[in-house]
């Protein structure tokens, strides 16, 4: 029977299957296609970020710095000054860097950075995932304490930051660092990689690259650094002033331990070696400042800076790289600067205390003030660093017998009534007790004493002057101080002060009779002398008032340094002579045509006339003082050479008994020889018997020399030499005063001298003045001038060329009396008109 409408069965099943109750799994082919679909979404969504992707770092690539300089890679380099002995004198730069190729870099140091910066360095391609990712880990922590976030960075990465990029934690700014690494590492050798990070990486202390920083903190070579040392230096670059040896001296040191763990780690040390240099105590120092590396050297090394500036420019001289070997010889530049200190020190407490450098209150906060004081004195130019061993203090307490000073380190100490005796108080003739030098509040300046806790007092003195040594023989200047103190004035008083040299200019007078006819025993009177000026009467008296010798011989004028004799011998000569012969030696171009000049009325500098007096102990030769003997560049390759003369046959290989190179003498002829010869005598008979026997009591060689001074005292002199030494001194106030009644060449200029050549001289062999061909030392009476006769007494070895006669050259002597303007009448009469005027010129 056919199934009735509406009966359940199968069709009613299904409709309720189909109901809104029920669900139906997709099909296998329907899932197929969701699949595909998502994939082609995830696919373009992947191919549309790596476009991304890609168009940004193309856009990167496109601003990224030529990383091909590199390739010629020329790093700003220190110009270093060397003493005739090798020894560093002086360094000009920005930057402290001396470039070291890899070939030359110690492996000990490369292993050192390698260690503690980059250990996969030789075998990742720029960059370190592993590093990368364990960097990142290590921030969540910085982040957390406010510490500053690592990168990982190789040194790869490293050299691309340096070189190319900036400093700046940005996100671009690493990627960049990424994409340059890995073109570095295509285009370089990891040597190359490695040489121009160790060359450039900072290590404080004003130290750009290894090389530098080792000389900085060690005063070694790189190839002299020992294993605790390199891990210093490879310590640093995380953090110079985190690591600074002396204000954070113990977290420097656990960082150089580490590093040096980490070199046992590695297998570049075994552990014996490790133990032994993490027990060694941090031995880094901090480098002086950039320019001189000694206070007495500072006047010399800033003449060498501006002769270099001068000649090739200030890029070369603080960029260039220059090795600059020079003339100057450090002992004898600390003997210079030691000497002058100490005896202008001398004069300046004869003429007694001039009060403190300044005043403040006292109170319980009184350190933090004082500091403060001397800041502003330093900036004022009142006190300076080369100074030292003198230091400020303040005045604490002050009773009778002593006063309690103290320290901007919290240190104190005291100053005796006895260390006061120099101060003196015109009115008082008794010794002052402390209360009458020194008050409370009181800024001054002491120097320790041999007691411990006890000081001197101190005061920079108001007088300065200069000192200056030659090589008489090739014009190399061995020693030039400039002044005091350079840091309280760079006005080198050597070289740039110009002024009147007094009596000694006398022996150019003198050289010029000696080649004109006279001999140094011929008479020449030694009385009242007028002679007309331009304006009025020239009327030279001598030193001490009153006192004439009468008829004298050349050499007993220059020992006495007679005025009147000197000038009337001048004026015999003629004005012209001695003005040609001025311009011989080189002394002045631009002299008046006076009779005062052969006083020292004209002027000159110290360094020219010491020059001049070099050319009597050579032989006649004229001497061009020079600073520098020879300059390289950074290359090696030398630029400049003083001596410019050929010596074919100095280059050999090996000694086969050939003879010595002979080099041409090339310099020019001023003064016959002989004349020289003669001048040297009458010299050394003015340390022996004249006016500079302040050098005799110390200097026990063959030393001759002159002094000088000018009028009202103003300027004291001493210019002399050894057979192979010439030094010369000056002494004044920079703005022209009297040194006070008495204050002589002899007394103020002569002592230093005399202490500068007994410590020169010291190890040196006491050989006499070498002697020209031509010469007859002859047995005569000091006195007359004649041919000493048995019973003589004053006799002395004279020098006489050949073919001199006695007698002869007696131009100025009793028989000339009758055309002289002053006869025996004559002296009579000006001595009574003008006795006053005269005793007070010389």
């Amino acid at each position: 029977m056919p199934p009735r409408r509406g009966d359940g069965g199968d069709g009613g099943g299904n409709n309720g299957g189909r109901g809104a109750g029920s669900f139906k799994f997709p099909s296998a082919h329907a899932w197929l296609k969701f699949a595909s679909l998502s994939v082609g979404i995830l696919f373009v969504g992947a191919i549309a970020a790596g476009a991304t992707i890609a168009l940004y770092f193309n856009q990167l690539s496109e601003d990224l710095p030529d990383y091909e300089v590199l390739a010629d890679y020329q790093p700003p380099v220190t110009t270093r000054v060397y003493g005739g002995d090798g020894s560093l004198v002086a360094e000009f730069a920005r930057e402290r860097r001396i470039f070291m190729p890899d070939e030359a870099m110690p492996p000990l140091v490369k292993q050192a950075f390698i260690s503690a910066e980059d250990k996969k360095f030789y075998t990742h391609s720029g960059i370190d995932l592993k590093g990368i990712i364990r960097s990142q880990i290590s921030n969540i922590n910085n982040i957390r304490q406010g510490r500053r976030l690592e990168g990982g960075s190789t040194i790869t990465q490293q050299v691309a930051k340096i070189f190319l990029l900036s400093s700046e934690q940005k996100i671009e700014r690493k990627l960049k660092e990424w994409l340059i690494a890995r073109r570095i590492e295509r285009a370089f050798t990891k040597d190359q990689i490695l040489e121009l990070y160790l060359n450039e990486i900072y290590l404080g202390n004003r130290s750009y690259g290894v090389a530098a920083a080792a000389l900085n903190y060690f005063d070694k070579p790189l190839e002299q650094l020992t294993v605790e040392e390199a891990a210093y230096l490879a310590a640093i670059p995380k953090g110079p002033s985190n690591y600074h040896p002396v204000n954070n001296r113990q977290r420097a040191t656990d960082r150089r331990n580490w590093v040096i763990g980490r070199m046992l780690d590695d297998g570049i040390i075994d552990a014996t070696t490790a133990e032994e240099a993490q027990s060694t105590p941090l031995s880094a120092k901090i480098a002086p400042p950039l320019g001189a590396r000694d206070w007495a050297s500072e006047y010399f090394a800033e003449e060498v800076r501006k002769e270099i500036a001068g000649r090739y420019g200030v890029e070369a001289l603080y960029d260039g790289g220059l090795a600059v070997r020079t003339t100057i010889d450090p002992e004898l530049q600390k003997v210079a600067g030691e000497a002058l200190r100490k005896w202008l020190v001398e004069y300046d407490r004869r003429h007694g205390w001039r009060g403190p450098l300044g005043k403040m209150t006292v109170s319980d906060n009184w350190q933090t003030e004082f500091a403060a004081i001397v800041s502003s004195f330093s900036e004022a130019r009142k006190i300076a660093d080369d100074l030292a061993p003198w230091r400020p203090a303040l005045v604490l307490e002050v009773e009778a017998s002593a006063a309690k000073i103290g320290f901007d380190d919290d240190a104190s100490g005291i100053i005796s009534a006895d260390d006061l005796a120099w101060v003196k108080q015109s009115d008082k003739d008794t010794a002052l007790d402390a209360t009458e030098v020194l008050s409370v509040g009181d800024v001054i300046l002491v120097e320790e004493s041999e007691i411990e806790g006890s000081y001197i007092l101190r005061q920079v003195p108001a007088i300065n002057g200069g000192l200056v040594a030659v090589d008489p023989h090739t014009g190399r200047v061995l020693a030039m101080v400039g002044g005091f103190s350079f840091q309280l004035s760079e006005f080198n008083r050597a070289v740039q002060a110009v002024r009147q040299p007094g009596s000694t200019f006398k022996p150019f007078v003198y050289a010029a009779a000696l080649d004109n006819g006279y001999t140094p025993s011929s008479m020449v009177l030694d009385a009242p002398f007028v002679a007309p000026s331009i304006d009025s009467w020239y009327k030279p008296g001598n030193y001490i008032e009153g006192q004439y010798g009468g008829l004298s011989t050349l050499r007993r004028g220059i020992e006495k340094s007679r005025n009147a004799m000197t000038a009337r011998l001048a004026q015999d000569l003629g004005i012209g002579k001695i003005v040609e012969y001025a311009e011989r030696f080189s002394l002045s171009d631009n002299l008046p045509r006076e009779l005062a000049i052969s006083l020292g009325s004209g002027e000159t500098t110290l360094v020219k006339i010491t020059s001049a007096y070099s050319t009597f102990v050579n032989g006649g030769k004229q001497v061009q003082p020079f600073l520098i003997d020879r300059i390289q560049d950074r290359t090696g390759k030398t630029i400049y050479r003083h001596d410019q003369r050929d010596c074919p046959n100095c280059d050999a290989a090996d000694w086969t008994d050939q003879r010595e190179p002979v080099l041409r003498d090339s310099r020019d002829d001023v003064i016959d020889p002989r004349t020289a010869y003669q001048m040297v005598s009458m010299l050394e008979g003015v340390v022996r018997r004249g006016t500079g026997s302040a050098v005799r009591k110390v200097v026990d060689k063959p030393v001759a020399g002159k002094t000088g001074t000018t009028n009202d005292y103003k300027d004291a002199w001493f210019v002399g030499f050894a057979p192979d030494l010439a030094a010369g001194v000056f002494v004044g106030y920079d703005l022209p005063k009297s040194l006070g009644q008495g204050e002589a060449g002899g007394k103020v200029a002569a002592p230093i001298f005399g202490e500068f050549m007994s410590h020169a001289l010291e190890d040196v062999a006491g050989i006499p003045f070498r002697v020209p061909s031509g010469i007859r030392l002859v047995r005569i009476n000091a006195d007359n001038g004649r041919p000493a006769g048995p019973s003589d007494r004053n006799v002395i070895l004279e020098a006489f060329k050949s073919g001199d006669a006695f007698g002869k050259s007696a131009q100025i002597g009793e028989e000339d009396f009758a055309i002289d303007p002053l006869s025996s009448a004559g002296i009579e009469q000006v001595r009574e008109e003008e006795i006053d005027e005269l005793n007070g010129l010389y």
